[in-house]
């Protein structure tokens, strides 16, 4: 594929650009854009990130950019990179670099001025593509644009060595499959069964950092099924098995129909017993926030309807529950929770003294409220009247 150009895509003239190409000196080849940006415009995709090469020292990129008067913050620089801020666009920067030491885990580099050295050192063909930033001409040293052409996820060179480097890109390679691929890379899939236990030596929070990802890519339902038949999550999630990736495919199914988008702890809760919630969202090392939601999600939609359900719940915890329950969550997609037209003074004005009565009155007026299909304030006011008498002659009979 000889010849290939980048599209003119709208991230291409975004500002800033040509000031940060141009102080990098691209014009005599000392930086290219490399990686996503290059594979999804190739693909006609969005691009959200951006990522130049170059040739120059990491300290040299500091002093250029410094120069041209672009913001530049050392977000990696001891390994190469720097995020630079050109006219509002961010843009990471890195040196060319080549790999002295791994081990699965963690790289020690070195730096380069070698283009096809630092392509070698990536992981898959379709991200070792470069481009220049003035022509749009795209350099593929490893067969990258026929894999992208056929939306095969290819490992470079000698897949178990580029395993054995980072065992994460086991995930990633069924990660990107899931995203760009189609026809499964043979060599690829065998690398990644045989090491499969590599994975246990990876920190839990980056292996679900991939794994959420992976559940929300275009094509999860087969890879995550592969993936499980495969024994792949074996080693770190034992609990998901054939039921749970069958169990994905139906809510996956249930989403499209509903016009949901897919939610990756949504996919994760079907994935797994509901028992195992909190003993995974622990093991995953899961924000406070998705524990609460992969929990949540698996309490089951209780009888009461979805509205209800999305009133005590939440709007986005009650399309969980509705949706892994094989309910329709529709009703709740552009429904606002509304607000209960009545507080404990009402009460208190009513005759309730100030105290547990108060709370325990104003909890059956919700009830009944939300039982009533959330009426207007006229309706709340006879219910509070109705409650407040009926507390007041408990309180005196009692």
């Amino acid at each position: 594929m000889a010849g290939v150009t980048l599209p003119d895509a709208g991230w291409r003239t975004w500002p800033g650009l040509d000031r940060l190409t141009t102080a990098l000196d691209a014009a005599s080849g000392h930086a290219r854009w490399v990686g996503g940006a290059v594979r999804d415009s190739l693909l006609g995709l969005p691009v959200a990130d951006l990522d130049l090469a170059t040739s120059f020292a990491p300290q040299e990129v500091v002093r250029r950019l410094e120069a041209a008067g672009i913001k530049v913050v050392p977000t990696g620089i001891a390994h190469g990179t720097v995020t630079a801020i050109a006219d509002g666009t961010m843009v990471e920067v890195t040196t060319l670099r080549r790999d002295v030491v791994t081990d699965g885990r963690h790289a020690v580099v070195a730096f380069s001025d070698d283009w096809r050295e630092d392509a070698a050192r990536r992981d898959f063909t379709m991200n070792a593509l470069y481009a220049d930033p003035a022509t749009g001409a795209v350099f593929d040293w490893f067969g990258g644009l026929d894999d992208l052409a056929a939306r095969r996820v290819r490992f470079i060179g000698d897949p178990l060595r580029r395993i054995a480097e980072d065992h994460l890109r086991i995930l990633r390679f069924f990660r990107f499959h899931a995203r760009f691929g189609e026809v499964i890379d043979a060599d690829g899939l065998a690398a990644c069964v045989a090491r499969a236990n590599d994975l246990m030596a990876l920190s839990r929070e980056r292996i679900a950092a991939e794994l959420l990802k992976l559940l929300v890519a275009p094509r999860a339902v087969p890879v995550v099924a592969l993936m499980q038949e495969r024994g792949i999550l074996r080693p770190v999630l034992p609990e998901i098995d054939a039921a749970g990736a069958a169990r994905l495919a139906t809510l996956a199914g249930r989403e499209a129909a509903a016009g949901v988008p897919a939610a990756a702890i949504r996919r994760l809760a079907a994935l797994i017993a509901p028992e195992a919630a909190e003993a995974i969202g622990a093991r995953l090392k899961l924000s406070n926030v998705d524990r609460k939601r992969l929990m949540q999600a698996t309490a089951g939609a209780g009888e009461e309807g979805p509205l209800a359900l999305g009133y005590r719940a939440g709007v986005e915890g009650a399309i969980d529950r509705l949706l892994l329950a094989g309910q329709d969550p529709r009703p709740l997609l552009a429904w606002d929770r509304p607000v209960l037209p009545l507080g404990g003074g009402a009460l208190v004005a009513r005759g309730l003294a100030k105290g547990p009565d108060v709370a325990h009155t104003l909890r059956r007026i919700e009830d009944r409220w939300i039982a009533e299909g959330f009426p207007a304030e006229e309706r709340v006011a006879a219910i509070a009247d109705a409650e407040v008498d009926q507390a007041l002659r408990s309180r005196r009979n009692a």
